[in-house]
């Protein structure tokens, strides 16, 4: 009996043992790499109403210089966070209890799409850097709409954020961001869901081949080792290659900016689809959308700029390929243009 004792405390400890050490290296990575930083440029923010400039700001003219100098820039503001996504969805893979995560996100509903929305706003990263983590759920069969609300939520109400687009585009700006935003992060993800296809194997069978497998995998740190490099592989590759294309593409993507642009609603669509697409950091729609501003560019596609910019890309699609079908990604895409679209279209009116 004291036998059994002695080797069951072990194995409770080591069950709790690993939230904790998840939950440390999170709070620890997102202090250094996103709360901290962003703490003290609230405070820039506040007092220059800019947050800094536009990284569309070169007038390159040559697209393969583009893409080399827009990668520059673009992984140097980056690269901590997604070496902690990457980090955190592979961690999340083994070291959180695969039945906490699908009692928390597991079901197709509201409450799940929702609690996966209010998850995500500690993280503040942008859809790139928040798609390891996604692609980490998925691989815990977190359900559809649970792992679409942490994508979208993470920078579309994202807090920093917001606070930064208070200060320096004017608080109604932010409202509209905030309501917006909460429409993609609940509609779309619910709408999504419903067209998802469902799982081939039923959630018991999944369970049962799911402890087998985990009973082989060997110890926590190889089982770690393959999540890493498993997720690595089916991300960063195609990552970086989008990100060099859209580097490029930006010559012709975003159209040199005059005070004759101003409202017209034949720009609407075009930098809605364009938003939808091309990749940023964090927040830097913020200064995207000023200085266009500035240039003449009016408050509708601003708005849509403002709305779609952040909310996903092209390379946050390809890297979550393996952990959607084509028929949610193709909708959450659409559907990002769409509330965009609208946004801008309210946006002339009210702001």
């Amino acid at each position: 009996m004291s036998t059994l004792t002695s080797t069951a405390q072990p194995r409770t400890w080591l069950f709790w043992l690993k939230p904790l050490v998840f939950a440390l290296v999170a709070v620890i990575g997102l202090y250094y790499v996103k709360w901290s930083p962003y703490y003290l440029k609230s405070f820039v923010a506040a007092n220059s109403h800019s947050i800094g400039a536009s990284i569309i700001n070169d007038h390159a003219e040559d697209p393969v210089a583009a893409a080399l100098a827009y990668a520059q820039v673009y992984f140097l503001a980056i690269w901590k966070a997604a070496v902690l996504g990457v980090l955190l969805g592979s961690l999340v893979q083994v070291l959180i209890p695969r039945d906490w995560l699908l009692r928390a996100f597991g079901s197709a509903g509201l409450g799940s799409t929702v609690r996966g929305g209010l998850f995500a706003l500690p993280g503040m990263m942008c859809s790139c850097c928040a798609a390891p983590v996604v692609a980490g759920l998925r691989r815990q069969r977190v359900s559809v709409g649970a792992a679409l609300a942490f994508w979208i939520a993470n920078p579309v109400l994202n807090p920093a954020t917001l606070i930064f687009m208070g200060f320096v585009l004017g608080w109604g700006f932010t409202v509209l961001r905030i309501i917006a935003g909460v429409v993609l992060v609940v509609g779309v993800s619910l709408f999504a869901q419903r067209i998802a296809r469902p799982d081939v194997l039923p959630e018991p069978a999944v369970e049962a081949v799911a402890a087998v497998t985990g009973a082989e995998q060997g110890n926590l740190l190889g089982r770690w080792m393959r999540s890493l490099w498993h997720l690595f592989w089916t991300t960063i590759p195609i990552y970086v290659l989008a990100v060099l294309v859209l580097g490029a593409a930006r010559v012709w993507l975003f159209p040199h900016i005059d005070g004759a642009m101003g409202n017209n609603l034949v720009w609407l669509v075009p930098l809605a689809v364009i938003g939808t697409l091309f990749v940023i950091p964090t927040a830097a729609e913020i200064p995207i959308v000023q200085t266009l501003m500035t240039l003449g560019l009016g408050t509708a596609p601003a708005v849509a700029l403002l709305m779609t910019l952040p909310t996903i890309s092209l390379p946050s699609m390809l890297m979550l390929r393996q952990s959607f079908d084509r028929r949610v990604l193709a909708t959450v895409a659409l559907l990002t243009m769409l509330v965009g679209i609208i946004s801008g279209l309210i946006g002339a009116v009210v702001l």
